[in-house]
């Protein structure tokens, strides 16, 4: 690519769940000698390719792909080792005089890389999260959440009631250093990444953005989701499992389970997927010096060579 040194830079294409990453993040590394490095939590697993809405081989047209099926379902990650991983992959790529691309939507991954965010002074203690996620299943989360809003008013804010993972994890960091994960995350900021991040985040139009997670819904039941679901039960993946818990998978577990009808349990998923496009785009927006871009198929080619540009004249 011309004007363009390989040093440390990574581009970053980040935006809500339907707006088009995957297919710009691939049209630029098929024209800037890059890979792509998935920055989904919900790709992380194996077996889980519909309802995550994995690239097919056909749709990578021959670009590799980092951070994709690296686990299993029953297999717990977190974002420390996410960012161990990806820094890695970083480095692969770069090692090989190829442009590194995160491309995805989990806003946690994409702050940890680009802010640099340190994990490894935090404590874990897994009778601490049991005692927690007993708390969530009896008395709800929303009581969890309070609970965290008393001693980290600050994360209570960031953290939605229904990511108990997440609300479990600050109240575990409070807990055992009496200083707020807020904090901690400020402080680890501090130093820079080792890597320049350019990072473009895709904007689109609320409804189109809305009328595309409705169609990929309903793509994702055309191309097999319940036989998916049913598939990931048979091998043992339990219910309440974190990877069961995603989007596309609870929502058909429980018609699966006769708790709710098959048009019921489609629209929560929409809903509940539009509603998580809002979270993730209020996310973004905090993300200084970020460059927004428009999203659709049609602004493809003109956001490549957007990209391009500043690659050049960043150097």
């Amino acid at each position: 690519m011309k004007g363009f040194s390989i040093d440390k830079t990574v581009v970053v294409i980040a935006g809500p769940t339907a707006s088009g990453k995957t297919d710009l993040a691939i049209n630029l590394a098929l024209k800037s000698n890059g890979e792509v490095i998935s920055a989904d939590s919900m790709q992380i697993y194996r077996h889980m390719d519909i309802g995550t809405a994995k690239p097919t081989k056909e749709e990578m047209m021959g670009i590799p792909h980092h951070m994709i099926d690296i686990i299993d379902p029953d297999e717990s990650y977190s974002v420390a080792l996410y960012k161990k991983d990806a820094e890695d992959c970083i480095k692969d790529v770069l090692s090989r005089g190829k442009l590194p691309i995160i491309a995805g939507g989990t806003g946690l991954y994409i702050n940890s890389l680009i802010y640099n965010i340190k994990f490894s002074e935090t404590v874990v203690n897994e009778e601490f999260r049991k005692k927690m996620n007993h708390i969530a299943q009896t008395e709800g989360p929303i009581v969890l959440h309070e609970m965290l809003r008393k001693v980290d008013p600050e994360s209570a804010e960031k953290i939605h009631y229904n990511n108990v993972k997440r609300v479990i994890r600050a109240l575990e960091v409070y807990e055992y250093t009496k200083k707020p994960i807020s904090e901690h995350q400020k402080e680890s900021r501090m130093e820079p990444p080792e890597y320049r991040y350019l990072v473009f985040i895709i904007n689109m139009d609320r409804n189109r953005l809305y009328n595309r997670i409705d169609r990929r819904v309903d793509k994702m039941i055309e191309n097999g989701l319940v036989d998916e679901v049913k598939r990931l039960l048979d091998m043992g993946y339990k219910p309440g499992s974190t990877a069961m818990q995603g989007l596309g998978y609870k929502e058909i577990i429980s018609y699966l389970n006769n708790e709710l009808p098959f048009d019921e349990a489609i629209r929560i998923l929409k809903r509940d997927t539009r509603h998580y496009a809002k979270r993730q785009i209020t996310w973004f927006k905090a993300i200084k010096d970020a460059v927004w871009i428009e999203g659709g198929y049609e602004n493809i080619e003109k956001n490549t060579k957007k990209i391009q540009e500043y690659l050049e004249t960043s150097n």
